[in-house]
């Protein structure tokens, strides 16, 4: 690696030298989790681009090939996976520049992928028009990282995940060659880069689909019980008649605790709901949250008597439920769980009856092949790494699918499976193995065989 020879060949762009932004630059929520915040806090770049468009994204990636420095790609680092921490060092290439929206049309947007959420969507909106889906991070992440490194989110109740058929339209890939190519890809060839980490292509533009947009009411309600929350939040996901953004469970104590605005509006004991509904939907939705013996409607944004606002609802769900539980204990971290079949249900009893009062239920309804799921981001008590490393086997040995976000690792993160279309378009793509290099095992040790947690080689040694 001569990162003094790439260095001065890219000196003519937005170049960051500077020790203190560039270890900000370096990091990404990788904290929430003990065991990675052990492994890789000392991990930082050398250096950082930002590059303005496309041509210098080529130009970055034709340097530091030649040079043999390692490039990790950088949205606004809002992920909890490392995705974006630079085990090797080198070059952050950073897309907070390229963040222009291109184009709108009737269903679909055309984006730079550095551009945020939030400003994708009040580009959108003069057309009444919005994303489908977003993460709860929607102010502050990028539409180019949410693909990269993200599944879902607010909106998966009714369009399902990120992956999805149809949920992306277009991505723009550079390559990371002798002489980087540009290529276009759709359908199929899709699923080459997306969720990919930037391990095998650089996303340079993006195109997705849009849904009409909506003053959507955001609501709390409480359940008596748990079970009972769940099932509300079953049946409701099964609606197909109310338009629904997002349907959130949080059992007991989760809103008394950690929710401050929330808490002085729920009994002890009580699981809450955070929902989404369309306006023309409510007089569906009140007619259905009147069936249901035991749950009360106690904050809907557009009539209530609350002395302080709360915010938006979608910031209390997906991973910032688990953010707003750190600020208050240090000690809570979480797991990601794959809830699904006709039993899901007594699953999730199955888990709680497992690891009573040492994991909190929150779960995230989503539809997946036309059927509701729920997303688990489940609230755990660390205490060791040996006994979370217990908690995942226990979900497991309950026919609960695990997406670990204790590992840093593709796979490991994953279905713990190596994805081939991803293997083989890196083989292509990023013959060096430059990109993001340490998160794709079955480029490192194909031989791998997931029974221990994997430990890039390469990696910066601890100071």
């Amino acid at each position: 690696m001569n990162l003094a020879a790439a260095k001065a060949a890219l000196t003519h762009l937005d170049m960051d030298e500077n020790p203190v932004s560039i270890r900000a630059k370096s990091r990404d929520f990788f904290w929430y989790s003990p065991v990675l915040k052990a492994r890789l806090d000392h991990v930082v770049a050398d250096f950082v681009v930002a590059p303005r468009n496309e041509a210098e994204v080529v130009e970055v990636l034709r340097v530091c090939h030649a040079h043999d420095v390692p490039v990790t790609t950088r949205g606004a680092g809002t992920g909890n996976y490392g995705q974006a921490m630079p085990l090797a060092g080198g070059c952050i290439l950073h897309m907070k520049n390229m963040n222009a929206v291109r184009e709108v049309h009737p269903g679909r947007v055309v984006v730079e992928p550095g551009c945020l959420l939030k400003d994708v969507d009040a580009a959108c909106k003069a057309s009444g028009q919005e994303l489908r889906m977003f993460s709860s991070t929607w102010a502050t992440a990028t539409i180019g990282g949410f693909i990269a490194g993200g599944s879902g989110g607010v909106g998966s109740v009714t369009w399902g995940s990120l992956r999805d058929l149809g949920n992306i339209i277009r991505l723009r890939v550079v390559t990371m060659e002798a002489e980087p190519r540009v290529l276009d890809f759709t359908g199929e060839e899709l699923h080459r880069v997306s969720h990919a980490y930037g391990t095998n292509g650089i996303i340079s533009l993006v195109e997705m689909p849009l849904a009409p947009a909506y003053d959507w009411v955001e609501m709390f309600v409480t359940c008596d019980s748990f079970p009972q929350a769940a099932r509300l939040a079953a049946d409701l996901a099964d609606q197909d008649g109310i338009l629904k953004k997002l349907i959130s469970v949080f059992e007991a104590p989760i809103a008394q605790d950690f929710f401050q605005r929330v808490a002085p509006h729920v009994k002890p004991g009580q699981t809450v709901l955070g929902l989404m509904v369309a306006p023309h939907a409510m007089d569906g939705f009140l007619t259905f949250l009147a069936r249901q013996p035991g749950a009360t409607l106690i904050y809907r944004s557009d009539d209530h008597g609350w002395s302080r606002e709360p915010g938006p609802v979608f910031e209390y769900g997906w991973n910032h439920t688990t953010l707003r539980a750190l600020k208050v204990d240090p000690k809570i971290t979480y797991l990601q769980v794959r809830y699904a079949g006709p039993d899901f249900l007594d699953k999730i009893e199955a888990v709680r009856a497992a690891v009573n009062g040492e994991v909190l239920q929150h779960l995230e309804a989503m539809r997946e092949g036309g059927r509701t799921v729920f997303a688990g981001l489940s609230l755990v008590r660390f205490t060791t790494e040996d006994r979370l490393d217990e908690i995942v086997r226990i979900h497991e040995d309950l026919g609960c699918m695990i997406f670990n976000p204790h590992r840093y690792t593709l796979e490991e993160g994953g279905r713990q499976v190596v994805d081939a279309r991803q293997l083989e378009f890196k083989r292509e793509a990023d013959p060096k193995g430059l990109l993001n290099p340490g998160k794709m095992i079955a480029w490192d040790d194909p031989s791998f065989g997931f029974d221990r947690v994997y430990s890039y080689a390469k990696m910066q040694a601890a100071e």
